[in-house]
Order: structure tokens, then C-alpha cells, then sequence
């Protein structure tokens, strides 16, 4: 075979299979939310997992241990102002967003090292802020995990779980 034409062949192989890796599915795919909270813009940036028939709370979240609140990277929490949750100040600036649920109420984590991998890094040292809040329960299965920026609240929900905390 000539050169001309391996070189031919190389160049299709990889051409297939760089199609064939593009049009694998993302299972959690990554998901931005931007709202405004009293003129505050908010973002966050998560990995959104899908329950896929599996329980979550308790089991593939357990109690009691700190979550990155969502798949892959740790979720991040951006405003552009000096904001209150749950009546505590948390100033501008970005942050890894971190949860240690249990089954009746959650410790919501605003931590200062914005780029992390999953919460295999997390320092407790590094936290600006922890709130705890109560769980409540969900009318609907969220098959996919979500955020909700609404006029005074933020809501992580997923599965039967909703995770709440007001914003000023």
C-alpha cells in the first residue's frame, strides 16, 4: 500500500472516530442558571445527573457527608453584589457551592476555592459561609437535577428533594 493512500486511510479512521465520540451522550450534562435577586445577578454552573430509577438521598448522596451539588466539577455560585442567605452575608465573588445533606435539613457551603474537582478537595478551611436549612419534600419526581433563581429564594431539586434558601 502506498503511502499516499495509509496516510488516506489514517485520516478517515480518525475522522469516524472522532464523529462516532461526538455523538456520545453527556449523562450529566453541564446546565447554567442565571436569575436576578433584587437587582444581584446570580449564576450557577452545575453538572445535572438524572435519578435513572436509583435512590438518591441517603444513598447515592449520603446523609451527612458533603456533596459537590451536583456531577463532575463542583457546582460554582457567582454573584456580582454583596448578597444575605438565610440572613448571613456572603460578599461578591465566585465560589465552589457544596451541600451535607441529611434526611430532615442540609448545610448549604459557600467555599472560596472556586475550581474543584467533584468535593475531593474540599477544606472546611476555606469556607466563607455555611447555612442550615430545612428539606423540604417534593410533590413531582425531578428526574434531572435543577436550580431555580426565584425573587427571594434559590432551589436545588432533584428526585423528591428540594433544598431551599432565601437570598437578600
Amino acid at each position: 500500500m502506498k503511502l499516499q493512500n495509509k496516510t488516506l486511510v489514517l485520516f478517515f479512521a480518525f475522522l469516524i472516530s472522532t464523529f462516532a465520540f461526538a455523538q456520545k451522550k453527556v449523562t450529566s450534562p453541564a446546565e447554567t442558571v442565571t436569575g436576578k435577586i433584587n437587582g444581584t445577578t446570580i449564576t450557577i454552573k452545575y453538572g445535572s445527573p438524572s435519578v435513572k430509577g436509583r435512590a438518591i438521598w441517603g444513598a447515592l448522596v449520603p446523609y451527612d457527608k458533603v456533596w459537590r451539588a451536583g456531577a463532575n466539577d463542583a457546582t460554582t455560585f457567582e454573584t456580582d453584589k454583596n448578597i444575605t442567605i438565610e440572613g448571613k452575608q456572603l460578599p461578591a465573588g465566585k465560589y465552589s457551592f457544596f451541600v451535607i445533606p441529611s434526611e430532615n435539613e442540609s448545610i448549604i457551603i459557600f467555599n472560596k476555592e472556586a475550581k474543584q474537582w467533584g468535593s475531593y478537595d474540599y477544606k472546611v478551611g476555606s469556607d466563607q459561609l455555611r447555612v442550615t436549612v430545612k428539606n423540604e419534600r417534593g410533590d413531582v419526581l425531578v428526574e434531572k437535577l435543577e436550580y431555580k433563581i426565584m425573587e427571594t429564594r434559590i432551589e436545588l431539586l432533584w428526585e423528591n428533594l428540594i433544598i431551599g434558601f432565601e437570598v437578600k
